[in-house]
């Protein structure tokens, strides 16, 4: 099961006020790494201030269906409308949003993006030599159901270089965000596949130091929903905190 502890930043304060409660950083990646260059410059050196929420962040957006396409959680048909197939191994990705105690969150936006089957995004300052496929614009959206699913037809991205080392490669990884109830409970994260040997290898993921973290973000292999001669399947459970629960006298824990 994924658990970024994402809904550190998504729950609300028990009043009901719809104020943000700051996020627990210790669940977070070290700000500042030797072997992950580009850090050590953008990190801050001074000590973090911790803001009240305002309106902005506390209200709005939602979302609808009305505001999905039919083809939005199709990445290997959305980019040419049906017209034309994206090239790759094709797989589906699945999984639930979750709160701590398992149950679904229903309606939720989540959005991924990703590099195409070569390991190259559709972005004009990406170098890579890799080509582009002229057939897969590598994002998409959906919203979960009442139970908290969400799926995604999509190309397993390629691995690519970037310039960190002399030769450190990205693993091949999906980009996850999930909206909360208003515009500041935004969470980002990352989704890798089960046996891949450049997880271990990633300054990047070695910015998480509890290994059980790294864990949660690798997503695996799920030959009950793959299809015969069609696609593999990978399953990647997002689980939040959720609301902070108010206290009952008979359960002290407070649920």
């Amino acid at each position: 099961m994924s658990d970024s502890d994402l809904s550190r930043e998504m729950a609300r304060d028990p009043a009901g006020t719809g104020r943000l409660i700051p996020r627990d950083r210790s669940a977070h990646p070290v700000v500042s790494d030797p072997e992950y260059k580009t850090t050590v410059a953008r990190s801050p050196s001074l000590p973090l201030l911790s803001l009240e929420s305002t309106p902005t962040e506390e209200t709005g957006p939602t979302f609808g269906h009305g505001d999905l396409g039919a083809l939005d959680a199709n990445l290997v048909l959305n980019w040419t409308r049906g017209e034309a197939q994206a090239i790759g191994e094709r797989i589906l990705v699945h999984g639930r949003v979750l709160d701590e105690t398992g149950r679904g969150v229903p309606h939720t936006l989540v959005e991924i993006w990703q590099a195409n089957a070569g390991g190259r995004y559709r972005h004009k300052k990406d170098g890579y030599l890799a080509p582009l496929d002229p057939n897969f614009g590598g994002c998409g959206r959906t919203l979960t159901d009442a139970e908290g699913r969400y799926a995604f037809f999509t190309i397993k991205p390629g691995a690519y270089p970037w310039p960190n080392r002399g030769n450190d490669w990205r693993p091949a990884h999906i980009h996850f965000s999930v909206f909360g109830h208003s515009f500041g409970q935004r969470l980002i994260t990352q989704m890798y596949f089960e046996g891949d040997p450049l997880i271990d290898r990633c300054p990047i993921v070695a910015t998480i130091k509890d290994r059980s973290q790294i864990d949660r973000l690798v997503a695996p292999l799920d030959l009950a929903r793959a299809r015969p001669l069609d696609h593999l399947a990978y399953k990647f459970d997002i689980v939040l905190r959720g609301r902070r629960q108010s206290y009952f006298e008979n359960r002290p824990e407070g649920m």
